[in-house]
């Protein structure tokens, strides 16, 4: 049986740390039935039970996951033994971690891992294991709604759509899932809702797509512009029937093996393709989502619309928005109110003042 060494364990010996997946594999195979890391896999069975995506199983073990490394390395193996005082040293320790990349852990990313944190550990709760969540009532740093994104310009989007070459079939593939980007663009919707879109889900007579399944498995119909469908006729009539080889294939968007495209490759694409653009901003396929609602938002449309669109259960989310347009705020502020301006001799022009 393998025996489990931490990443600190590896790193003191002088060897190269195993990925994550193989570190995990080695815990579970030489942990006892009560481990933290075998009730973790027990956890996620029931998640799937329940409905859960797998998308959101995968987010869940991954922090904690994280939490069992730590806990490991401190000697912590039963879930009797994490106790409030642990889960706050945890706290502590998420605020100082870092990425590879050397950057923090952001607020709402913090926020999140106890939120897994807490329904682990309630689920232990009712499975009898232990008596109290200690999560619960845990003090968090304030949530970030007001955070500023920075989308891409229209004319960036153009910019990055005149990237690739469309006269071969590669490279018409890649412009399609530039497209896959005007989707984005045009309809708002999520990396992972775009990569699970079916032929059926593109109503042409109607202009729309039918999103399946989005966050909070709420489904949603949003409106898409002619120029994204035009693109999506080509790609339908040139690309995907070359890649395409099992004739039950309903995947909307599929890669080089006629598969049905996965997150991670598409991001991957995305910023590969943003890079050969000049388009340096943080993010990926999400730019284009932030792009699309600034767009909206700054040429008149009502919030509560864009909410809609982009499928937020809270109308808090969708109003970061309204500060990413403060541009537009301030130039209406500056054509509009009689304060705003300086006369010619440099005082203010105020209400009722000549000009």
């Amino acid at each position: 049986m393998a025996k489990y060494r931490s990443p600190i364990e590896r790193r003191r010996q002088g060897r190269r740390a195993a990925p994550v997946v193989q570190q995990w594999n080695e815990l579970l195979a030489g942990c006892a039935a009560s481990h933290l890391a075998a009730w973790v896999q027990r956890y996620l069975v029931h998640q799937r039970i329940q409905g859960d995506r797998e998308a959101t199983v995968l987010a869940r073990l991954g922090d904690l996951r994280r939490f069992v490394f730590w806990a490991v390395e401190r000697a912590l193996a039963a879930p009797q033994e994490i106790t409030r005082p642990v889960i706050e040293r945890y706290q502590r320790h998420l605020f100082h971690y870092r990425t590879a990349a050397g950057l923090p852990l952001s607020i709402n990313r913090q926020r999140q891992s106890f939120r897994h944190l807490g329904l682990y550990f309630g689920w232990l709760v009712r499975q009898n294991v232990i008596a109290f969540n200690p999560v619960v009532d845990l003090e968090l740093p304030k949530r970030r709604t007001d955070r500023l994104v920075d989308p891409i310009s229209h004319a960036e989007v153009e910019q990055v759509l005149a990237v690739l070459n469309v006269e071969d079939l590669i490279g018409l593939r890649d412009r399609a899932m530039l497209e896959v980007l005007e989707v984005l663009y045009s309809t708002g919707i999520r990396r992972t809702e775009l990569i699970r879109l079916d032929l059926a889900d593109i109503d042409r007579a109607h202009g729309t797509v039918y999103v399946r399944q989005g966050k909070g498995a709420k489904d949603r119909h949003v409106p898409i512009g002619e120029r994204a469908l035009a693109w999506l006729e080509r790609y339908l009539s040139e690309v995907w029937p070359e890649l395409v080889i099992d004739p039950r294939q309903a995947a909307l968007f599929v890669n080089a093996h006629g598969a049905r495209m996965e997150a991670g490759y598409l991001g991957h694409r995305v910023r590969g393709i943003l890079k050969a653009a000049g388009i340096s901003k943080p993010g990926a396929c999400h730019l284009f989502r932030h792009a699309m609602a600034t767009e909206m938002l700054e040429h008149g449309a009502d919030v509560r619309y864009i909410q809609e669109i982009l499928g937020h259960s809270s109308l808090a989310t969708t109003q970061i928005y309204t500060h990413v347009s403060i541009g537009k705020l301030k130039a209406v502020h500056a054509a509009t109110h009689p304060a705003a301006r300086l006369g010619p001799k440099g005082s203010a022009v105020g209400e009722g003042e000549e000009q």
